[in-house]
């Protein structure tokens, strides 16, 4: 059994995880034994739905122009007739309120743009991730982030927002960061509504995973000791 396969599936017992982790690896060049990916979807974090389900494969910038927000958190520059695409979107947002513009240039970008993006479930993870992406139930995340405070792995970020691919860039320079989710990755990956992301770098996730064996014991340890006081103190 491969390391990644083995760490996905401690994640996902000690997490109890319905949809698997994706590995997420930034290339400076086309990798040669994984499958491009061929056809259309409408945004970056589509490929996080079809990568939980399963498939294993590569894009390259032209895969994502059909998001403008995507392409803005991975600088990936739009062709010259798609160019207002981005200011035609941040317009629609601005319009009902939903950024602010001085909001833009909060929101973290790749440090360069990437000739190719893996995209594959971490247990089948053809190649080093560079970040990994967890979609989790509230609990699982905080028990992702305690572990990742232990390894000393955890971004001083606080908990992320609009838009969600801004935690692939943010997790890459920062450490682990956990984001709320935005209405179009909901829409465009279809997570449950109450799941929110954790984003944990890959060269971090072997000493996150250490970690979260002894945060869930003491997790254990410590509800029971809750439990047994609320059982006895609490009267009202």
């Amino acid at each position: 059994m491969s390391q990644w396969k083995e760490l996905e599936q401690r994640f996902t017992e000690r997490l109890s995880l319905k949809r698997r982790p994706v590995s997420v690896t930034i290339l400076d060049s086309e990798p040669a034994d994984i499958p491009k990916f061929a056809g259309t979807e409408p945004s970056g974090c589509s490929f996080w739905r079809l990568a939980a389900d399963g498939k294993s494969f590569y894009t390259v910038p032209s895969d994502h122009f059909n998001c403008p927000v995507g392409s803005y958190t991975h600088r990936i520059d739009l062709p010259e007739q798609r160019k207002n695409e981005l200011n035609e979107t941040l317009s629609l947002m601005f319009s009902v309120e939903y950024l602010q513009p001085e909001d833009v240039a909060k929101v973290p970008q790749l440090p360069k743009t990437p000739t190719a993006v893996v995209y594959a479930p971490l247990g089948d993870s053809p190649i080093d991730p560079s970040v990994v992406l967890f979609s989790c139930r509230p609990r699982a995340a905080m028990l992702l982030q305690e572990a990742a405070s232990r390894a000393n792995a955890a971004s001083p970020l606080p908990i992320l927002g609009r838009p969600t691919c801004m935690a692939i860039p943010a997790a890459m320079s920062m450490g682990t960061t956990a984001s709320l989710g935005c209405i179009g990755n909901r829409v465009y990956t279809g997570i449950e509504e109450d799941d929110l992301y954790v984003a944990v770098p890959g060269n971090q996730l072997a000493a996150v995973d250490q970690a979260l064996a002894t945060i869930v014991a003491a997790n254990s340890a410590i509800e029971n000791y809750a439990r047994s006081r609320r059982a006895v103190l609490s009267t009202a």
